[in-house]
């Protein structure tokens, strides 16, 4: 079996290795490409009869796709991830190929797809009908109402109908729970808050029997939440992968954090202003706050920002507050999440400091839009 594939970015960069879900094409990463490849040497593959790959000749498996994508990888030692289907076959090779995975992330996938029933029954209804058959279905399980995915759904139904069905034939003999102890690569699980087709409990199972795994699940992102919620999905998947990489100069590392989370030029003029009295002050914050506390795994960088955002509030730091209302837009909050934090202030924090911060607060979203026209 020979798969399509491409390879995007640094020549000597260590390799990422992602797979798409079923019915859709290598495409489905580039939301995440431009960031993956600063540091990262990203491959990317078509499933058979999919994008590029040839149709298939006959029937194959999970381990067939996984022995299909280690071909590719060689001998070097790579990290790998996919969404759905793709994140069935990495967390296969992840368990045949453990000394050579050193990073995992698996993207609205599962151990086990459910019962073999409802896939061989999609199989002989592609078989009988084609894949436009599916598409009103898929519409309601691929994404939250109201998301255009159209772009999607013209690649989805240029994919090979056999093939197709040959892969949901793969998808229900498929199960892995009994083997993911066997796993030893760092793993990333991402969940869609409202996916139906993997819902989080097939996450929680992941995440619980992976050992060390650790879960994010993006709000309001059904099971193409890569695309769906592309911020979201980036910064989780880079914070996982920065894990990966050599140790950073503390202070270095925090400048980088500090810089994607409140951005260039607001950075830039703190750079600026300082003087030698407050030089020892910047370096502190860079080094401590953004390096040590924001760095930290245990929460990604949306919740840093609600709890940032409540902190500030509480405390009546109204200046901050409102850098800190840009930065909670740069980590993936919506405007509708930052007013449901400041709603929560008001409980917690008291009116008077939630009346303040929402008068910040609006003030600071007038200024975004301002600065957009």
């Amino acid at each position: 079996m020979k798969l399509h594939h491409r390879i995007d970015g640094p020549a000597g960069a260590p390799l990422l290795v992602l797979g798409p879900s079923l019915g859709t094409t290598m495409e489905i990463w580039q939301p995440q490409l431009p960031a993956l490849t600063e540091s990262w040497r990203v491959l990317r593959y078509d499933l058979p009869g999919h994008g590029g790959s040839a149709p298939a000749a006959a029937g194959f498996t999970i381990d067939d796709l996984a022995r299909a994508v280690l071909e590719l990888v060689g001998d070097e030692r790579f990290a790998v991830g996919g969404v759905s289907l793709g994140g069935a076959i990495a967390t296969t090779v992840a368990v045949k190929a453990a000394n050579r995975v050193r990073s995992l992330v698996l993207c609205c996938t599962s151990a086990k797809f459910g019962e073999p029933g409802p896939w061989l029954e999609r199989a002989a209804l592609v078989r009988g009908k084609g894949l436009a058959a599916l598409v009103p279905t898929l519409r309601t399980r691929w994404f939250t109402p109201g998301f255009d995915g159209q772009g999607v759904f013209d690649r989805f139904v240029e994919v090979d109908a056999e093939s197709y069905a040959a892969c949901c034939e793969a998808i229900a003999a498929f199960d892995l729970t009994g083997r993911l102890g066997e796993i030893t690569a760092p793993t990333l699980v991402i969940a869609g808050s409202e996916d139906p087709a993997t819902p989080l409990d097939h996450a929680l199972t992941l995440a619980g029997d992976i050992p060390g795994a650790s879960l994010t699940v993006v709000p309001r992102a059904s099971h193409l939440a890569n695309v769906e919620r592309p911020d979201a999905v980036t910064a989780a998947v880079l914070g996982h992968l920065r894990s990966d990489e050599p140790a950073e100069d503390p202070f270095a590392a925090g400048m980088r954090t500090r810089r994607e989370v409140l951005g260039d030029a607001h950075v830039d003029r703190a750079v600026a202003a300082t003087t030698d009295f407050t030089r020892d002050f910047q370096e502190l914050i860079t080094r401590y706050a953004w390096n040590d506390v924001w760095n930290r795994p245990g929460l990604d960088r949306r919740a840093r920002s609600c709890v940032t955002l409540t902190a500030l509030v509480a405390r009546g730091q109204m200046e901050e507050l409102a850098m800190h209302v840009r930065a909670a837009l740069r980590n993936g909050l919506t405007r509708e999440e930052i007013k449901e934090v400041l709603l929560q202030t008001a409980v917690y924090c008291g009116v008077p400091a939630a009346n303040a911060a929402f008068a910040v607060a609006r003030r600071t979203l007038a200024d975004i839009d301002a600065e957009g026209r």
